[in-house]
């Protein structure tokens, strides 16, 4: 972090604080200060890019952080009076002095903020500048400089050069828009990834499609494996034991030949020929609607996608593709939707008509169902038992309705109403009132 940044860092600290109310480490290398006036601060102290930033909504922590380090930090400085804050040496560190107001006697620690690119550390110490504890405990076979518990701190070698100083003209607005370029980047990593694995299940289906054997194909087959069956049958009496193959007169009076290299008891030989036979006849008749799916399938696949690109929120992301947890592909191929999650709600999207007709046939009268006004989409149904549906949920669920049904974005009217009002007339339509109507942008 530079050095300017920093020195007004601290003169804002200096002009608007005096308590520490809370403090806390929210991930592996970043610490949480509240002050006073709920003025929340965030301290990033990673070595390749340490930082210094604000947000609008407080971040939660990623996981509980009960290392001594994290206890001492919160003994020594929760509800503590800050007494000084300075950039300590005139180098990249911040010193945080403050007095314990729990103590009979007055005793002072010292938060130190060290953003010194390989150096870079969080280290609290006494008023002696002893080492309470630190984020990271540096022992002297790693560097000259020793960073343990009951030491005296080492100085480092401050470099011998002229900062550069730059005006920051608002130094809490920059500190605000820190947190928005560190989250526009982890929103254009998250996205790619998401796109990546989205991309290699686009590739699956369209190889799967590729490779469906063509209906023609499939009843050939079926005609041909059955004509061998019966002209085999035919000819029973004349097939000798452990005859390899045969020739016969077929239907148009040719004669052909037939392999019986498999075959140990024609009878039974024959039998499995006329299952075959019958089995290709039947993936014939199904290929067209397995097909189908697979194309749902594609055009969902391509529509999260392109919902995905156009995600404006790491959240966003997360509820169109969330991380797969244990057993969750197992459920998923059981299920005759799309399912997405969103505060306690579950959301079932309907991809093709049969799994529209499935959420007509199995939603309960109490849930909601949304779908597009007065033209073709998909149904989607979210899982509810109370008379009302809290707004957020409503529009969530509509906007999902319209990013799955159309392939443009623009202005969408979604028709609402309980499960109950909906009446279905055949296959998936329906006929629906009373109703509500929401406007989604999209």
């Amino acid at each position: 972090m530079k050095y300017f940044l920093l020195k007004s860092t601290c003169e804002y600290l200096k002009e608007n604080v005096q308590i520490i109310k809370f403090i806390r480490r929210i991930d592996n290398n970043t610490i949480i200060i509240e002050f006073n006036n709920k003025n929340i601060i965030y301290f990033d102290l990673n070595k390749s890019n340490s930082k210094i930033f604000k947000t609008k909504e407080q971040i939660t922590s990623k996981k509980d952080f009960n290392a001594p380090f994290d206890v001492v930090l919160q003994k020594k400085f929760t509800n503590a009076k800050i007494e000084n804050i300075e950039l300590y040496n005139d180098d990249k560190i911040i010193n945080i002095k403050v007095s314990s107001s729990s103590s009979y006697k007055k005793q002072i620690s010292i938060l130190q903020l060290e953003f010194t690119g390989k150096y870079t550390n969080i280290i609290i110490l006494d008023e002696n500048r002893v080492i309470l504890e630190a984020l990271r405990h540096i022992d002297e076979y790693s560097s000259f400089r020793v960073v343990k518990v009951g030491l005296k701190l080492e100085e480092i070698l401050k470099k011998d050069f002229v900062p550069k100083i730059e005006q920051v003209e608002d130094i809490e607005e920059y500190l605000y828009n820190v947190y928005k370029d560190v989250e526009k980047d982890n929103l254009e990593n998250i996205k790619n990834q998401k796109i990546i694995n989205v991309d290699k299940n686009i590739k699956k289906l369209e190889n799967i499609l590729r490779a469906l054997p063509k209906k023609e194909e499939l009843e050939f087959e079926s005609q041909n494996t059955y004509n061998k069956a019966n002209l085999i049958l035919a000819n029973l009496h004349i097939i000798k034991p452990y005859q390899k193959v045969i020739e016969v007169e077929n239907y148009d009076g040719n004669i052909i030949k037939i392999e019986l290299e498999k075959m140990d008891n024609p009878s039974k030989y024959t039998n499995e020929l006329f299952k075959k036979a019958k089995r290709f006849k039947q993936k014939a008749s199904n290929i067209s609607l397995e097909e189908n799916n697979l194309n749902d399938k594609l055009e969902f696949a391509k529509r999260l996608k392109l919902n995905l690109q156009n995600s404006n929120s790491i959240d966003e992301c997360e509820f169109l593709f969330p991380k797969k947890e244990k057993n969750q592909t197992k459920t998923k191929k059981a299920q005759n939707y799309e399912s997405f999650f969103y505060e306690g709600y579950k959301i079932m999207l309907g991809n093709n008509e049969r799994e529209n007709i499935y959420l007509l046939e199995n939603s309960r009268a109490s849930d909601f169902w949304f779908h597009l006004k007065d033209r073709p989409s998909c149904h989607v149904i979210v899982q509810n038992n109370k008379k009302e549906l809290p707004s957020n949920i409503i529009e969530k669920a509509a906007s999902l309705c319209a990013k799955f049904s159309v392939a443009t974005n623009g202005v969408f009217e979604v028709d609402f109403t309980q499960r109950r009002n909906v009446k279905i007339q055949h296959g998936a339509n329906v006929l629906y009132n009373p109703y509500n109507t929401i406007v989604i942008k999209i």
